[in-house]
């Protein structure tokens, strides 16, 4: 399923930290329009990241035969998927065993999701769609701002072609009347380049929810279907004077039914929900001097959700983000590269529910150092991040590399992260039983990685192990009858990752071990689990050639875990 068959190449290793850059260069679709790299926001690195981190590329997300983007996810270091029942249903990502709402996804440099909800519809964006993903584990709020608490995502779209045209199509069907089908065309001239695509997708969908004794006016025995549409296009072009712009678009429309009566049987029958995202991009790239690089962003994003019960309208939530970049690049030699950069973001919201505010703007200034003296390297980072709604906030990193041998670094890094409250956590309007709370403050983290990396003839070979401290942790609970959002929760977040790829008897074999311990500690639930955190999960990936046919297999385990913060024996679930 996943996509490690070819993690022996240079360039999915100098993500672990133990490749040179021209690896990474080698492999990017065209250098006319370089890509950021999501760990340290720029190409030009005179040291590789320190961060824990994987790339996935076009070939390997065919290859592994994942439908959805959680489950071609969920097999990595990490990582852990909860799905709400199948295919299109709500899916949430957890990152070291943070929350979904501590993961910050991009699109093509953009930020996606929700402003209400703070979390990204990850169930909505096709896999037709994407050129390749990168995943960044461990706080990234130093160069990102809020949300990069537990990792980054950043997925770019399908990319042109250096020379000529290159047409793609793909055709599936499966049992439940399931069909997917897409196609595009990808072509360049060697200084202009575009890649358009259309894909679609649709099935009756499974029964996700089980009867119960206990409310059996609340049982539907129908399936649940999912449809979707989505289309991308993406171009740029290089001029004579080295000035470089492209710019993106993907949207994907959705419907989605669910299950959601009410136990009394009365309402909520036949719901469903009509869902849309939207993310529009545009980058200028250009030298004004040799050693300095500017780099000008402009995107937008839209999430849109209206939900209908009873074949009646129930409710809307539509958000939208502007966002704007400035960033400079200095390189000061070979071995070092100062990084300036100041961010923008306004969110908007329009719902169906009265908000005490419909929007809010961010301003941040952030600075970065990497540098290379022998065998050591240096990664320094530093934000400052102003929201109109709860004021400044500062983050920073540290990270340090040193290369013991040609085959193995040791790398350790410290970090500061922090999430903004959603619009939900402050406003959401009051009702008989859930309200928002306007006092509620952004959560902070505090976290701490050691890892030791090999390179070898015969493969490679990866430890990481990590400490996050969360406080201020905003958890929805009852007061009294009123479910509502409050800074009550502290977590402690230990773990180890190890990640192996080599080659056996021309079976190029790839796995990862997680071993996570998320504890509680909360004065109500100390010492228990975090909920919905596996301990530990394995994936294994064998994958092999024969000529021009290929065969693979995917083995995923997973331990058991509870579904409620108490631990109680009835919420515990069992491993798979």
């Amino acid at each position: 399923m996943l996509q490690f068959p070819h993690l022996l190449r240079p360039t999915a290793f100098i993500l672990f930290g133990c490749a040179p850059l021209s690896a990474f260069a080698a492999e990017q679709p065209l250098p006319l329009n370089p890509q950021v790299v999501t760990a340290t926001r720029t190409l030009a690195m005179p040291i590789a990241p320190v961060a824990s981190s994987t790339l996935i590329e076009r070939e390997q997300i065919e290859r592994s035969q994942a439908r959805t983007l959680p489950e071609l996810l969920r097999g990595l270091a990490g990582v852990s998927v909860t799905s709400n029942g199948g295919r299109g249903k709500s899916s949430s990502l957890s990152i070291r065993g943070t929350q979904d709402k501590h993961v910050l996804v991009l699109v093509d440099g953009v930020k996606v999701g929700s402003a209400t909800s703070g979390s990204a519809a990850l169930q909505s964006i096709p896999l037709e769609q994407i050129e390749r993903i990168e995943v960044v584990r461990g706080p990234r709020s130093s160069l990102y701002g809020s949300e990069a608490m537990g990792g980054v995502i950043q997925i770019f779209t399908r990319h042109g072609e250096r020379e000529g045209l290159r047409p793609w199509a793909s055709l599936g069907a499966g049992s439940r009347s399931s069909f997917d089908g897409s196609a595009g065309v990808a072509g360049g001239n060697g200084a202009g380049w575009f890649s358009l695509g259309l894909a679609g997708e649709s099935t009756d969908g499974i029964n996700a929810r089980a009867y119960r004794s206990s409310a059996p006016r609340a049982y539907e025995s129908d399936a649940d279907g999912y449809r979707e549409t989505s289309a991308s296009l993406r171009a740029g072009y290089r001029f004579a004077n080295g000035l470089e712009l492209d710019g993106n678009w993907l949207q994907a429309e959705s419907h989605s039914d669910f299950d959601t009566r009410a136990s009394n049987g009365n309402s909520g029958r036949y719901a469903y929900n009509d869902g849309e995202l939207q993310v529009i991009g545009g980058r200028a790239r250009f030298n004004p001097l040799e050693p300095w690089a500017v780099t000008l962003q402009a995107g937008h994003s839209e999430d849109r959700s209206d939900a209908f019960q009873d074949d009646r309208f129930f409710s809307r939530f539509d958000t939208a983000r502007e966002s704007f970049g400035w960033q400079n690049d200095f390189s000061l030699g070979d071995d070092h590269l100062v990084t300036l950069g100041l961010d923008y973001r306004r969110d908007r919201i329009d719902t169906s529910s009265r908000y005490a505010e419909d929007s809010r703007n961010n301003k941040a200034g952030y600075a970065q150092y990497m540098g290379a003296f022998g065998r050591h390297g240096v990664q320094l980072g530093l934000r400052r991040d102003r929201d109109s709604l709860f004021g400044s906030h500062d983050t920073g990193s540290l990270g340090w590399s040193y290369e013991l041998t040609p085959e193995l670094l040791l790398s350790a890094s410290w970090g500061t992260a922090f999430r903004a409250p959603t619009f939900n956590d402050l406003y959401y309007p009051a009702s008989g039983n859930t309200a928002g709370n306007p006092n509620v403050q952004p959560e902070e983290s505090q976290s701490y990685e050691l890892g030791l990396a090999g390179n070898h003839a015969w493969g490679h070979w990866s430890l990481n192990a990590f400490e996050n401290q969360i406080d201020d942790l905003i958890i929805w609970a009852r007061d009294g009858a009123v479910l509502r959002p409050d800074n009550v929760e502290t977590a402690r977040i230990r773990g180890l990752e190890a990640v192996l790829g080599t080659e056996l008897a021309g079976w190029d074999i790839a796995t990862n071990l997680t071993f996570l311990d998320p504890r509680d500690r909360s004065a109500a639930n100390h010492g228990n689990l975090l909920p919905r955190r596996a301990r530990r999960t394995l994936n294994i990936d064998l994958d092999r050639d024969f000529g021009r046919v290929g065969v693979g297999a995917t083995l995923y385990a997973s331990s058991e875990r509870f579904d409620v913060a108490s631990n109680s024996e009835a919420s515990r679930l069992p491993g798979y």
